[in-house]
């Protein structure tokens, strides 16, 4: 592969890393589709097996992303459907406020749900405050295995093309 064709899968992945803190692109998969398109295009050993190997780290990181903020949420007591409600208000803030709406619709509906349960204020914010934390811990770890799959790249690539 090209010096150019290199420089836009770097592009394309770091759009996808952007894409995973701010939700408008389907981040962890564009990272992994492009380096699965650098390796169909090397075709080499090293670069398949590179692309093993982001793929196995990010896949990881995609089974811990679903599994440790749903059990810490359900420890807190924070209901599933609390979070669809929530996620549903998100998806409708992010369209009445481009971009920050998916966090304020996000917020003020799982709020709305739990205030709606519990009847509590104290209790439906600190639920708010545990969901808050599940997303912010989702992204992070989805954000470390796409980092790992890219510094797996780029070690690709160096032994590649050195």
């Amino acid at each position: 592969m090209s010096t150019a064709g290199i420089v836009l899968v770097a592009l394309a992945i770091a759009v996808g890393l952007a894409g995973i803190i701010l939700p408008i692109l389907p981040g962890g998969l564009l990272v992994i589709g492009a380096i699965g398109v650098w390796a169909f295009v090397e075709g080499t050993v090293v670069s398949w097996v590179t692309f093993g190997i982001a793929a196995a780290l990010f896949a990881a990181a995609m089974v811990i992303k679903y599994t440790w903020p749903v059990k810490r949420m359900r420890q807190a007591d924070v209901r599933t459907s609390v979070l669809v409600i929530g996620a549903l208000a998100g998806f409708v803030g992010f369209f009445v406020i481009p971009v920050i709406g998916l966090l304020i619709g996000f917020v003020a509906g799982v709020f709305a749900a739990e205030l709606a349960i519990r009847r509590d204020l104290t209790r439906a914010w600190a639920s708010t405050v545990h969901a808050l934390k599940g997303v912010a811990l989702s992204v992070g770890v989805e954000l470390t295995g796409a980092l790992l799959a890219a510094v797996a790249w780029g070690i690709g690539v160096w032994v590649m093309h050195g």
